[in-house]
């Protein structure tokens, strides 16, 4: 695979391309982004990067850039991901993106079936579509499909994300604070025999053991997993029943007390006078997540009150005849670890590292299958491809599996 567009050159981007820069087989990667600094700047500490300048919003602008490509990585928010699919179809390339969700225009269950409803798009054009890739989602779907596939039948699946990197300086959100906010905010949906459904935001907190770290407070948050999960359980999931994503840490507990008073609404307010949207004012006064080298080092320097985390995909089911639990632990490098060796956060070597695995899939001929497809749906002998190059970037699986006897 020669020539790679890669559009978005944000935490996640820049990191993917700076890996597929030291792949010997990628002989050009084009880095695409509407912020013309950021382009000019990674194309300078990359050796095979050309920068362009791209409206993502016009699909003809992001085919002129693609001109050429096998493979677009879309690094871009979600509400793009129809204008990056028709670029795709349009150049002839495979694609990848890191998220389905949320869009502005429908829903959160309809913005990931609407992906899938071009599945046979891509198998027209003999093109692979991978959705959903990076940490959770990405590898949490490839964890559960290995677990998965170790049991007769399964009857739940549960994803834990607990991040507790919490500094000195005040730095409550390692990615897009409103972002983050945002996504709290919204109502999380759970799988659950059969049905989609919408829980209240912050629901169902319960402490939550994890090996090494504890208990610790965990609640429903939106997430993909739930969805794709959902809708592919009985094609490779084994008919599973119930499938919930939740998270925890500093940052949740912060945004949902804002969340109770009221200030994560986009409805307006009147403040002596003045209508005020609470969500804008909150945006406007958090701290951006640390981007650049320099940023990130100042930070360190401040000290850390917290390096903590873990990452954990529960599938339950039976196997011979008895109920089966297995934990699989995704460990990866934490802050200051990270940034020792790459010059970046932990949330981008994690995501990035992982999503630019699965590029390295297509860069390899690894991937296979066409159409419109997540993680989940890999089979054996790619998941093994991946999971063996993720060990390599110090990205690592500890696998428990419980069985009850009687």
């Amino acid at each position: 695979m020669k020539k790679i567009l890669v559009m978005g050159c944000g935490a996640q981007g820049s990191t993917i391309a700076k890996r597929l820069d030291e792949e010997p087989s990628v002989e050009q990667i084009v880095c695409a982004d509407y912020d013309r600094k950021a382009v000019e700047e990674l194309e300078k500490t990359l050796n095979k990067a050309t920068a362009v300048v791209v409206d993502a919003t016009k699909v003809g602008d992001i085919v002129k850039a693609g001109e050429g490509c096998e493979l677009i990585v879309n690094g871009l928010a979600p509400d793009f991901n129809m204008n990056v699919m028709d670029a795709a179809l349009r150049v002839g390339a495979h694609y990848q993106d890191m998220a389905s969700g949320p869009v502005s225009d429908i829903g959160f269950v309809d913005a990931v079936k609407r992906q899938f409803g071009r599945d046979q798009e891509f198998k027209d054009a003999g093109l692979a579509c991978l959705t959903n890739t990076g940490s959770a989602p990405g590898i949490a779907n490839v964890l559960t499909r290995e677990a998965v596939d170790l049991l007769e039948s399964c009857s739940r699946i549960d994803i834990f994300v607990y991040d507790g990197i919490w500094s000195n300086k005040f730095i409550p959100f390692w990615w897009s604070p409103e972002t983050a906010f945002g996504d709290m905010a919204a109502e999380p949906v759970v799988y659950k025999d059969g049905e989609f459904i919408r829980v209240k935001p912050f629901n169902n907190p319960e402490m939550t053991e994890f090996r090494g770290l504890g208990l610790r407070r965990m609640v429903d948050h939106e997430h993909e997993e739930p969805v794709t999960m959902g809708l592919l359980a009985d094609r490779v999931l084994k008919g599973v029943k119930e499938v919930n994503f939740r998270y925890g840490g500093p940052g949740l507990e912060l945004a949902e007390d804002f969340y109770k008073m009221g200030l994560l609404s986009e409805e307006p307010i009147d403040v002596k006078g003045t209508e005020i949207v609470p969500m804008d004012l909150i945006s406007a006064l958090t701290p951006p997540a640390p981007k650049y080298p320099e940023e990130i080092s100042a930070v360190l320097k401040e000290g850390m009150f917290s390096e903590e985390g873990a990452f954990l995909v529960r599938v339950e089911g039976t196997r011979e005849g008895r109920n089966v639990r297995i934990d699989s632990y995704a460990g990866a490098p934490g802050l200051t670890e990270s940034f020792e060796k790459a010059g970046i956060t932990h949330e981008s070597y994690f995501t990035g590292q992982a999503a630019f695995l699965f590029s390295k899939m297509f860069v390899h001929g690894k991937i296979t299958q066409r159409g419109v497809f997540p993680p989940e749906v890999l089979e054996a002998e790619e998941r093994a491809y991946y999971l063996a190059e993720a060990a390599k970037l110090d990205i690592t699986v500890d696998q428990y599996v419980e069985t009850r006897l009687y």
